[in-house]
């Protein structure tokens, strides 16, 4: 077997949790799936059930194959303006 060798920078940003704006600064109109994921304390993969599923408190829309969350319906269902 072959061992997989990785960069400083993959290793570095699986090891480091990504950093994203408080919600209150945030001012796209949608965010991907990961921000979306933190914002809500839920994993990005709860968020990609829902989508699949259409059971969760959010829908997200599809840009070219990708999710796209809604940050104002995000924040109605925090219960932050």
């Amino acid at each position: 077997m072959q061992a997989t060798q990785h960069s400083a920078d993959t290793r570095r940003a699986v090891s480091e949790p990504q950093q994203f704006p408080p919600l209150e600064l945030e001012n796209r109109p949608r965010v991907p799936t990961e921000q979306a994921a933190h914002y809500l304390n839920r994993r990005p993969q709860t968020l990609r059930g829902w989508a699949c599923m259409e059971n969760g408190p959010l829908r997200p829309i599809r840009i070219n194959g990708r999710l796209a969350w809604n940050v104002a319906e995000i924040r109605a269902v925090l219960g932050v303006a």
